[in-house]
């Protein structure tokens, strides 16, 4: 099974909570405030849902569910909670800090007067119609086109950023522990956050000042990073992964979307066009927010279970109908990983008479194995300011990339940040500023930082040396039996702009080695693991392949992939010699080109015959491949993790688009003359509640007479693991094609069928249906039925063929499965619906695969 980047990546996020926090992370932490009960109407005993609960005097608290019951888990300190719900009269109760207590209040009646309406409550059920809220509502979205930014024609602004990670619920247990040794002063530095309530320790801190600007039309969108100030643990994780990836999870979130997309889900705004039919709403009070009268409005979803908010919304009381302020969470039961709690809240501000616009934005996380664990705290606070509206701003400004970076080496004075930052830093995180580099000393620290490394990256790092991968060290096959490998690579360490890698393999049945050694020099100020990239690189292998068999982060001596189906001994021997120029630009574009040279032999179940494929006497010990190389990609706006041999991309709403030409001719020392052209074009489409779909369409061409093993051989899976690049159900080297179209496409229901069943919707489970096609063929010039100077198509030794084109009808696989089993297994039962003629055909099939997501 392949331990897919996103899994590994993850995956090393919880291990470093396990190995920081030990078995503690598994204990009750202390000095907890736990409040529980039953909200009830005073006269009929009837529960009130959605009511709300608040500790008097902070922003800690919650609000009933639909049977009336609360609870409420802090280390905030309070000494009364508040009971309140539209109609009913305010009353509080004394409670006990520190202390688990039960409290059932029932409220009375009263009558509310908002803007000379005069509401008197009723037990009657939920309806849009003739709905004060409703219709407040309905005028606060016929407003929207006014409201959002994107109405202006120009707009430019101040941004200050801050994202910051800690440890969550940290406990007195932890603190006496032993892991920090004589550095227990870093406990100075707990804090408690202000929304979720939990003591925290700060280990991660990045803060960015930015300049951006807006214009509507044509559109076009500009960031400036003007300074950065970061915790630097480049020598163990990348640090712009972890950035990408919070950023990733905290999407910005525009309340006037009709669709918010939020920790890797799409979520509906309570203010959709739609939003009545997904959302119940319900009017709380008036205030003034700043000298502003407001409406208060709470909202929550019809279905507990789908993707939507609940909280409150501010909305002004004059001709705008504007969002004043949103503070909202999401609801316990979607189906949503490793997430504890949840608080959002943004601040909008008149500017002048030109309309609202943001003034801070924050969100805060609470990661976390299970509920009263120790956990991870992630928080993104934005502060903006200096806004300019509907100034022109020149066309210069909107040349190239959509984000630059623009940084002086005075910024990272600590003067500069002092004087320059929106928002001050408090105690905790000057801490760990000043405290960081104590502990990257540590000796507990730095072994288990390098274990982490190892578990997400699979490489060992010995200082100047990344020692790995881990996964390939062993694995077997009917060719060389046991194969082991040993690898491995400098590290910036060793040197920044030179790279060496390598590795050696032994097969103890065929007892041959095989081998690789490269060198990557970069063309750059920055390390081949840095983007933008630019570098040239020159290798030499010596070494097996299975011919159409592609992996996604994995290497094809990985161990979970030497358990297959049927025979796969089907290999070519490649002698390699490669030479490659990458130019990774800052919008994204990349440019890969290069020339090799392979002299290539069939081994295995393989010969290259033109007479009888089955015949000794005939066989070409090998083939000539001189080739000149380039790859076009283009994936607009894509943030990823750096891994030591691969990237592993967020997933983004910008298609991907990839082009590759490949020529070879006989004048550059090749035995054959060809061009090959392919075209992959690859997005993710979310479609609200009902989750999304990954649509990727390839196409291919080749022009000029080659054998079948320069043909494109479809990427079959003969491991029961599932490989979402590759057909499950197809054997290697099943079909080839020298021309062929294909679709490969997987929606995920995201739970949205599981969540409304009783008995699944607590599992978590989520729906997956896949369906791959491809149609192609050989065209005569390739066929060896019809050119005797080509190797013959792959037979068995009866005479059976064992490789076929796709001219007859498409091939077509689909598939349903089932992910976040145990929350890290996914299981796929495939069903294979062409070409169930051919011999040794395997008509169904269940795929497993290692998946970690929120």
């Amino acid at each position: 099974m392949i331990l897919s980047m996103n899994f590994r990546f993850t995956f090393s996020i919880f291990f470093f909570l396990f190995l920081f926090t030990g078995s503690d992370s598994f204990s009750q932490a202390s000095e907890k405030t736990i409040i529980k009960g039953i909200v009830s109407d005073a006269k009929t005993g009837d529960p009130i849902p959605y009511a709300t609960v608040l500790l008097k005097g902070t922003t800690v608290g919650t609000i009933t569910d639909n049977q009336g019951k609360y609870s409420i888990e802090t280390k905030v300190p309070a000494t009364q909670v508040e009971f309140s719900y539209l109609g009913y009269q305010t009353q509080s109760k004394s409670i006990f800090a520190g202390k688990e207590q039960i409290i059932n209040i029932r409220l009375s009646l009263s009558v509310i007067a908002l803007d000379e309406v005069t509401i008197k409550p009723k037990r009657v059920g939920y309806k849009n119609k003739n709905n004060p809220a409703v219709d407040l509502i309905d005028k606060v979205i016929a407003h929207k086109s006014v409201n959002r930014k994107e109405a202006y024609d120009y707009l430019e602004y101040k941004q200050y950023e801050k994202i910051q990670f800690a440890l969550s619920n940290v406990s007195e247990k932890f603190k006496k522990g032993n892991f920090f040794g004589k550095f227990k002063s870093v406990f100075e530095n707990v804090d408690t956050t202000k929304r979720i309530g939990n003591g925290i320790l700060h280990f991660f801190i990045k803060e960015t000042l930015s300049d951006h600007y807006f214009r509507k039309d044509p559109a076009a969108t500009k960031e400036i990073i003007t300074a950065e100030k970061t915790i630097n643990f480049d020598e163990y994780l990348d640090n712009n992964g972890i950035t990408s990836h919070l950023k990733y999870v905290f999407q910005n979130i525009n309340i006037y979307d009709n669709e918010i997309l939020f920790l890797t889900n799409k979520f509906v705004s309570p203010i959709a066009s739609a939003a009545p039919l997904f959302y119940r709403y319900y009017i709380i009070d008036t205030l003034n927010v700043n000298n502003i009268k407001c409406v208060r409005l709470f909202f929550e979803p019809r279905n507990q279970a789908d993707f939507l908010f609940h909280g409150h919304l501010y909305v002004t009381l004059d001709s705008c109908y504007a969002i004043r302020k949103i503070d909202i969470g999401i609801n316990k039961n979607i189906n949503i990983d490793w997430v504890k709690d949840i608080s959002v809240v943004q601040d909008f501000e008149q500017f002048g008479q030109k309309g609202w616009l943001l003034s801070k934005d924050e969100i805060e996380v609470d990661f976390g194995i299970m509920k009263n664990s120790m956990g991870l705290y992630g928080q993104r606070t934005i502060s903006y300011k200096d806004y300019k509206i509907n100034e022109p701003i020149h066309d210069n400004i909107f040349k190239g990339p959509e984000r630059i970076e623009k940084i002086d080496i005075a910024t990272q004075s600590p003067s500069f940040w002092e004087t320059n930052r929106y928002i001050p830093l408090n105690k905790s995180e000057i801490g760990i500023y000043a405290k960081v580099d104590s502990i990257k000393k540590i000796p507990a620290f730095k072994r288990r930082m390098t274990l982490i490394m190892l578990i997400s990256t699979n490489f060992y790092n010995l200082g100047k040396i990344y020692l790995g991968p881990d996964d390939s060290f062993f694995s077997f096959n009917s060719v060389e039996g046991a194969r082991f490998r040993m690898g491995g690579m400098t590290t910036p360490d060793f040197s920044k702009k030179l790279n060496f890698d390598a590795y050696t393999a032994y097969g103890f049945k065929d007892q041959l080695f095989k081998y690789r050694a490269g060198i990557t020099y970069s063309l750059s100020p920055r390390t081949i693991y840095e983007f933008p990239v630019k570098s040239i690189r020159v290798s030499y292998e010596d070494d097996y392949k299975v011919p159409g068999q592609e992996f996604q982060f994995a290497q094809r001596d990985n161990l979970f992939l030497s358990v297959n189906r049927g025979t796969a001994e089907k290999l070519l021997l490649n002698r390699t010699f490669k030479t490659e120029y990458l130019n990774e630009f800052e919008n994204h574009f990349s440019i890969l080109a290069g020339y090799s040279f392979t002299k290539q032999s069939a081994r295995g179940e393989l010969t290259f015959n033109t007479v009888d494929y089955r015949s000794l006497t005939n066989n070409v010990s090998n083939i000539n491949i001189s080739e000149l190389f380039t790859t076009l990609r283009y994936a607009p706006n894509e943030t990823f993790y750096q891994g030591r041999l691969y990237r592993s991309p967020f997933p983004s709403r910008e298609p991907v688009i990839s082009l590759k030409f490949a020529g070879s001719s006989k004048s550059i020392g090749s035995d054959y003359d060809y061009l090959r052209l392919q075209l992959t074009v690859s997005r993710r489409v979310y479609l609200s509640v009902l989750g999304f779909t990954d649509i990727s369409l390839d196409g291919g061409k080749i022009f000029g007479k080659v054998p079948y093993s320069l043909l494109f051989v479809h990427a079959g899976n003969q491991s029961y693991s599932y490989q979402r690049n590759a057909y499950n159900m197809m054997d290697f080297l099943e079909f080839v094609s020298d021309q062929y179209v294909s679709l490969n496409a997987e929606h995920c229901f995201n739970g949205f069928f599981f969540n409304k069943i009783p008995l699944l919707k607590k599992l978590k489970l989520r729906e997956l249906v896949t369906c791959k096609v491809i149609y192609g063929g050989v065209t005569k010039t390739n066929n060896p039925d019809y050119q005797s100077d080509l190797f013959k198509f792959p037979m068995t030794t009866s005479g059976i063929p064992e490789t076929y084109t796709l001219e007859r009808k498409p091939y077509a696989e689909a598939g349903i499965g089932v992910s976040n089993i145990f929350r890290v297994l996914r299981v796929d039962l495939i069903q294979r619906f062409t070409y169930l003629d051919l011999p040794n055909v395997a008509k169904t099939g269940f795929r497993i695969q290692f998946k970690l997501d929120m």
